[in-house]
């Protein structure tokens, strides 16, 4: 994590906790209408079976020894490809994070709503310490749309187009193919894309977000456990 920042973990859970996880979100779905949607945001206070994923012990055993036993979860987004919404996307950094109100603070900028939720992009300091898990519901092999990442991209901070060609030029690209119950671990400011399936299927991917420290200024996480 330190020098590539990412790791691909194999097992991280059961297949049972897996198919409670898509049984859930399905419920959870149909009556709105989004069973086929490419990405949904806001699932930590929208599914109590997020949540709970995210407070459980193997994921905790994977964030404590990155941001210490203070670390809470702050985001949860869901993302399936499928024959019907199979889409690809170009590099990029996650620079946004979700916040309960607008504030006026130094350095935090670019804000928007997404899903009905205030974002806005922080200092690099807040994203080099937060963390990703990207727990794997269906096997990401290499025909269905895998992540793929630039290794130590993470370190150089906020990058402009001119950087971003520079690191695709300069660092081969590493494409994370991670097994059904495995995950992917990785920060925020790494590089990463993905392309469109080549054989679209599920591929479902609950993406966790988690930091270790209060925003400054009055800002507060859009979602913050009150114990974590």
């Amino acid at each position: 994590m330190e020098a590539a920042g990412f790791a691909c973990l194999e097992r991280m859970f059961t297949a049972a906790v897996g198919d409670r996880i898509k049984a859930a979100f399905s419920a959870w779905a149909a009556p709105r209408r989004e069973p086929g949607s490419a990405g949904v945001r806001n699932l930590l206070w929208e599914l109590p079976e997020v949540a709970e994923v995210a407070a459980s012990r193997p994921v905790r055993d994977i964030i404590q020894p990155i941001l210490g036993a203070s670390a809470f979860p702050v985001r949860a987004l869901w993302f399936d490809k499928t024959p019907a919404t199979n889409w690809k996307v170009p590099w990029h950094q996650d620079l946004a994070i979700a916040v309960r109100e607008r504030v006026s603070v130094a350095g935090f900028t670019g804000w928007s709503v997404k899903a009905g939720v205030l974002h806005v992009h922080p200092p690099v300091e807040i994203l080099a310490g937060m963390v990703t898990v990207r727990l794997q519901l269906d096997a990401g092999g290499a025909d269905n749309g895998p992540l793929r990442v630039l290794p130590g991209s993470h370190r150089a901070g906020k990058l402009g187009p001119d950087d971003l060609l520079r690191w695709r030029k300069q660092v081969p690209e590493t494409e994370c193919l991670i097994a059904q119950g495995g995950a992917l671990v990785m920060r925020p400011l790494l590089l990463h894309a993905s392309s469109a399936a080549r054989q679209p299927g599920h591929r479902r991917v609950l993406h966790l977000e988690f930091a270790a420290a209060e925003l400054p200024g009055g800002l507060r996480w859009a979602f913050r456990p009150t114990s974590a």
